[in-house]
């Protein structure tokens, strides 16, 4: 029994480290393999890092590339070439993004993406003969996209659509702590003179760009059930207003009336055919039906409008004027 005892505890002293051994290897099994390869970005990554680990795939050009490939593509217009020019430029994209970004708290690749298209329209219009380095014309396109993008969706309405608005959008807040740093006041008297715009216009755009817009349908106060479209003035005409105007009119109607009757045949029918149809005849047309010229017609016209003036300004004072207090 000894022997039987002794041998069962040397089989369990050999199974121990089998055991331990089993136990690690479930451990290392639990680590997860890391790939060092530096092409692969990490899922971790978010969008933007996918972009620019992309775009740093391209090479930058030489001043001598440049020149070459821009006047290549000024001359044939190749998509190729446009491509290349554009791929080694995206990063300068990038960088100006970067200064825009104060503007535009929410996707950075929106302003990324607008400079892109401004990217491609200054290769469409750079002429390599002049003289001008590609990347230094190109970032005023970049720019001028960013700047329209940021400007026509900073606002539900649109907070500049002028030369001088897109100015001050860009530069007021700049302008403002500069002249602080200066030690004077930033008011709209010296930051219009500074950047050259009106006063008016500094006012304006400090007042859309310190406030938000608010729905007309929103409670004037939390309690309340008065919306801000029920304090907006009518546009339509006052009651009082509607009320005058009908018996003006129909004033000058029997006005009118009486002094069809006090005129003859031919003053009648020009009276009516020329100046109170809604579709009145020609002179030619009226001249014909009485077998004179055109130029009998005008002077009878005319003469009847001089009648009409008189007798309206005598007949109805408080709405035609005299030619002599006029």
């Amino acid at each position: 029994m000894a022997e039987k005892t002794a041998e069962k505890k040397k089989k369990k002293k050999r199974g121990r480290p089998k055991a331990k051994k089993k136990k690690a290897t479930r451990k290392r099994a639990k680590v997860p393999a890391v790939n060092q390869t530096k092409d692969i970005i990490p899922l971790e990554a978010d969008n933007l890092q996918r972009y620019l680990a992309e775009i740093n795939k391209y090479p930058l050009l030489t001043r001598e590339e440049e020149e070459r490939l821009t006047k290549a593509y000024y001359e044939t217009r190749d998509p190729a070439i446009a491509r290349k020019i554009a791929t080694a430029n995206l990063r300068l994209v990038v960088k100006i993004a970067l200064d825009f970004q104060k503007f535009w708290m929410q996707n950075f690749l929106d302003l990324v993406q607008e400079g892109n298209v401004g990217l491609m329209h200054a290769i469409k219009k750079f002429d390599p003969y002049k003289g001008v380095k590609f990347s230094y014309y190109a970032s005023f396109w970049i720019k001028a996209y960013i700047l329209k993008f940021i400007m026509d969706n900073w606002r539900l309405v649109k907070i500049g659509t002028t030369q001088a608005q897109r100015k001050l959008f860009y530069n007021l807040n700049k302008e403002k702590e500069s002249l602080r740093a200066l030690g004077f006041e930033p008011v709209p008297k010296l930051i219009s003179k500074r950047l050259n715009v009106s006063e008016q216009d500094v006012i304006d755009m400090e007042q859309r760009m310190g406030s938000w817009e608010v729905s007309l349908d929103a409670p004037v106060k939390h309690d309340s059930e008065d919306s801000y479209m029920e304090f907006l003035p009518s546009k339509e005409p006052a009651i009082e207003q509607v009320v005058a105007n009908r018996e003006m009119y129909e004033r000058l109607q029997e006005k009118l009336k009486e002094f069809a009757a006090t005129l003859k045949d031919r003053e009648k029918i020009i009276f009516h055919e020329r100046l109170m149809a809604e579709e009145p005849k020609t002179l030619q047309e009226i001249g014909e039906m009485f077998g004179v010229s055109r130029e009998r017609v005008r002077q009878i016209e005319s003469r009847l409008k001089k009648k009409l003036g008189k007798f309206l300004e005598t007949s109805l004072p408080d709405i035609v004027p005299s030619a002599e207090s006029a």
